[in-house]
């Protein structure tokens, strides 16, 4: 089995992070995102991963390499537009051939065991009706944002549609999709969308109306796509509540720590309080400052007389006399501080390279 790992979105929703940067790469518990779904494959046995990439295409193969840190082959897929998940399958036919794949999401994030999802599948193919495809199904409170199916009183998907205005039912697509060869037919049978897009729910439709079975199961476990500053910081939250506490940087005898805390070789923690979960990168001088539950500090990082709490803050950056700051993104070698009067809690998503001087 392989992997096509879809790295090509633009990120629009994650301005002005994303202007600079690939949103598949925005980390979340200081380790990118892409990495997440790339070590599941890995730990579910697949080490075979066709990556797609697009407009962030040299940012991405530059931070993948060829895989073998991950244990992984990667073979990158060029996509010149974005025209659509079934168009993604559609270009990476030459890469994928007659083998059955998992396609993953790169911005997306599950609590959910992938090997089981895979296994799953494995031993459906060896039955007497064995699927073409498995799909992962959530309920959700806004299905128009998403693919959405509609399932018969045994459980069948009997419809598909994206992102209907008028849902016909709350349990959405997962961004994990299992399929075999049948797929090719049917990505190559559709036409683009009314978004001029090559969807992958009229290709699995496709798929049913000729009579193929599509397996289905329900996701029990949480399901975060990444790509808002709101369900960033969620995941960044419900990760940092899986940490094993470790302390490998310095820590003063003035400083109090408390709770999940990862402190990486090469930071310092002077003078301050560090209440978990919370991780804090290699590299990152951390003085006189409280830095609170569910934030992530980036490596070489420096925060000063200030207060951070469910935050992410990336690598590089500077928090400077910034009295309380909480719900907050800071890009990259970014330096919010505080020049003048004291100003209440502030939230921020600031991008990579600026500085913010709050007044």
């Amino acid at each position: 089995m392989k992997a096509l790992i879809l790295a090509g979105g633009a990120g629009t929703r994650l301005r002005p992070i994303t202007h600079t940067r690939a949103k598949q790469l925005v980390p979340v518990a200081n380790t990118p995102i892409l990495h997440y779904g790339i070590r599941s494959m890995v730990a579910a046995g697949i080490t075979e991963l066709g990556v797609i990439v697009g407009d962030t295409r040299d940012e991405v193969m530059a931070d993948l390499g060829d895989g073998s840190q991950f244990g992984a082959s990667i073979t990158f897929i060029p996509q010149d537009e974005p025209l659509g998940l079934a168009h993604c399958v559609l270009i990476a036919h030459e890469f994928l051939g007659d083998d059955d794949f998992v396609m993953y999401l790169g911005d997306n994030l599950l609590e959910q065991d992938l090997q089981a999802f895979v296994d799953a599948f494995v031993t459906a193919r060896r039955g007497d009706t064995p699927p073409s495809a498995q799909i992962l199904l959530k309920e959700v409170a806004d299905p128009q944002r998403f693919g959405i199916a509609t399932l018969d009183d045994e459980g069948h998907v009997v419809h598909l549609v994206e992102k209907p205005a008028d849902p016909p039912s709350n349990l959405a697509l997962v961004g994990v999709y299992l399929f075999d060869r049948e797929i090719h037919e049917a990505v190559a049978a559709i036409d683009p969308s009314e978004r001029g897009e090559l969807e992958i729910t009229d290709a699995i439709q496709w798929l049913i109306d000729h009579g193929r079975r599509v397996r289905t199961e329900i996701l029990t476990g949480w399901w975060i796509d990444t790509g808002k500053l709101t369900p960033l910081l969620e995941a960044n939250r419900l990760i940092l509540e899986t940490l094993t506490a470790r302390i490998d940087g310095s820590v003063d005898a003035n400083s109090f720590i408390d709770g999940r805390v990862v402190i990486e070789a090469g930071a310092e923690i002077i003078n301050s309080t560090i209440r978990g979960p919370v991780a804090i990168g290699p590299g990152t001088r951390i003085v006189d400052s409280f830095i609170g539950p569910f934030s992530a500090i980036g490596a070489d990082c420096e925060v000063r007389h200030s207060e951070i709490e469910h935050s992410v803050v990336m690598e590089r950056s500077k928090v400077l006399d910034i009295p309380r700051l909480e719900d907050s993104l800071i890009g990259s070698d970014a330096v919010v501080s505080r020049t003048k009067r004291k100003p209440r809690a502030i939230r921020l998503m600031v991008g990579d390279h600026c500085q913010i001087d709050v007044e």
